[in-house]
C-alpha cells in the first residue's frame, strides 16, 4: 500500500519538478493534460447547405463518376408490344374518339354530311384499333379474358371495358345514320360514343404511363394533353378530308385547338421532365416527333389559311395533320423503347431524386425544422 502510493507521489512530483506539465496517467486519472484535447462535438469539418462538406472554394479533386451498369446492359426489360402495332393502336384509337365528338358537334350545328361522315371514319377507326390490338396479345380470347374482371387500379382492364363500350356505340351511330333507321336510338348512341371519346382517345396514354418505362411513367401528367391534341388533330384533319368545304370550319378551328395542346404539352414535357425528356428529341423518336412538328405545323396552316377556299389544299392539310399525328404516337412509342434500353434514363434521375429528398431533410434540420430535439 505504502510502495504503490510513494509511487504516484512521485510520479506527481516528478511531473511538477519539470515544469512542463507533461501529461501522464495514474490509478487516480488523466493528469497534466492541455486545454482543447478531448474532442467537441460539431467541431470539425465546416457545414454547408445543412450538411458536412467542403469548404467553401473547395473543388473536388475526383470529379463525379458517369454513371455505367454491368456491361452496359439494360436495367428495365424493354416493352415487347410491337411498335407497328401499339403504336397504332395508340393512333387510331384516339383518331375514333375524338372523331366522335366531331361528328357529335357536327350534328348539332346542322351539318349532316361532316357528321355521317365523322362517324364512319371512327367506327373504321376503332376497328382498325382492336385488329392492331388483338394482333400484338396473338389471339383473340385474350382480350376477351380481360372482360372477365374489372379493376379499376389497372388502365389495361379499365380500357378493355371503355372499348367494349365505345365500339357498339360508334357502331350503332354509324350504321343508324346511314340507314335512317331509329333516328331517336341512333341519337342516343351518338351521344355515347361522343360521351365516351375523349376517355378513348387518351386513356392509351395513362396505360403507358403506368409501366415503369422512364420516357413513359415521368411524364404521366404531360402525356395526355399530348394524346388529346394529337387525336383531336388527327380527326380534325379527316374532317377537312371528307367534309364539304362549307360545312369544314369547325374542322379547322380544332386543328388549330388540337395543334396548340399537343405543341404546349410537347414542351412542357422537354422543359420539366430533364433528363427523359431526352429520347424525345434523339434517334428514331426524335425523328419521328421533329416530323409530327413540321406536319402539324403545315396541315394547321394551310387548313387555316386556304382550306375554306379550296377543297383540294383542305383534304391535304387534312392528310398532314393525320400524317402528324401518327408520326407522334410512333415517336412516343420508341421514345418509351430507347429510355428502357439505356440504364442512365432508369438511375440517374432515381439518384437526383434522393439526392434531392436528403438535401431537403439536411436542410429542414439545419432550420430546425426537420428534427426532434430542435
Amino acid at each position: 500500500m505504502s510502495g504503490t502510493g510513494g509511487d504516484a507521489a512521485a510520479s506527481e512530483a516528478g511531473a511538477s519538478a519539470d515544469g512542463a506539465g507533461a501529461p501522464g496517467v495514474s490509478k487516480d486519472g488523466v493528469y497534466g493534460q492541455r486545454p482543447g484535447r478531448e474532442a467537441e462535438v460539431g467541431k470539425g469539418l465546416a457545414r454547408r447547405n445543412g450538411r458536412r462538406g467542403r469548404r467553401r472554394g473547395e473543388r473536388a479533386m475526383v470529379p463525379e463518376a458517369e454513371f455505367r451498369s454491368y456491361y452496359g446492359l439494360p436495367v428495365l426489360n424493354p416493352p415487347s408490344w410491337k411498335s407497328f402495332d401499339i403504336a397504332g393502336y395508340f393512333f387510331l384509337g384516339g383518331l375514333a374518339g375524338a372523331g366522335s365528338v366531331l361528328a357529335a358537334g357536327a350534328q348539332l350545328t346542322g351539318r349532316p354530311a361532316t357528321a355521317r361522315a365523322m362517324k364512319i371514319s371512327s367506327l373504321a377507326a376503332i376497328g382498325g384499333s382492336t385488329v392492331l390490338l388483338i394482333h400484338d396479345l396473338g389471339r383473340p380470347a385474350r382480350f376477351a379474358n380481360m372482360l372477365r374482371v374489372m379493376k379499376p387500379t389497372s388502365p389495361m382492364s379499365m380500357g378493355s371495358w371503355l372499348l367494349a363500350a365505345y365500339g357498339p356505340a360508334a357502331g350503332a351511330a354509324a350504321v343508324l345514320d346511314v340507314t335512317g333507321l331509329f333516328p331517336r336510338l341512333g341519337g342516343a348512341a351518338t351521344a355515347g360514343a361522343a360521351a365516351l371519346g375523349p376517355l378513348v382517345a387518351t386513356y392509351t396514354a395513362a396505360l403507358a404511363a403506368d409501366t415503369a418505362v422512364p420516357s413513359w411513367h415521368d411524364v404521366h401528367r404531360e402525356l395526355p394533353l399530348v394524346f388529346a391534341g394529337s387525336a383531336t388533330a388527327a380527326a380534325a384533319g379527316m374532317g377537312m378530308i371528307v367534309s364539304p368545304t362549307r360545312e369544314a370550319g369547325p374542322m379547322r378551328s380544332a386543328a388549330v385547338f388540337g395543334a396548340a395542346l399537343e405543341l404546349a404539352a410537347a414542351k412542357t414535357i422537354e422543359y420539366r421532365a430533364g433528363l427523359v425528356a431526352e429520347p424525345y428529341k434523339t434517334g428514331k423518336a426524335g425523328r419521328y416527333m421533329r416530323a409530327g412538328e413540321i406536319l402539324t405545323a403545315a396541315g394547321t396552316a394551310g387548313g387555316l389559311l386556304f382550306g375554306g377556299r379550296s377543297r383540294a389544299v383542305s383534304a391535304l392539310s387534312g392528310l398532314a395533320l393525320l400524317a402528324a399525328s401518327a408520326c407522334t404516337r410512333f415517336g412516343v412509342f420508341h421514345a418509351g423503347v430507347q429510355s428502357a434500353e439505356d440504364p442512365k434514363y432508369t438511375v440517374v434521375p432515381q439518384r437526383e431524386r434522393l439526392a434531392a429528398a436528403a438535401n431537403g431533410s439536411a436542410n429542414g434540420s439545419a432550420d430546425g425544422t426537420g428534427g426532434e430535439g430542435a
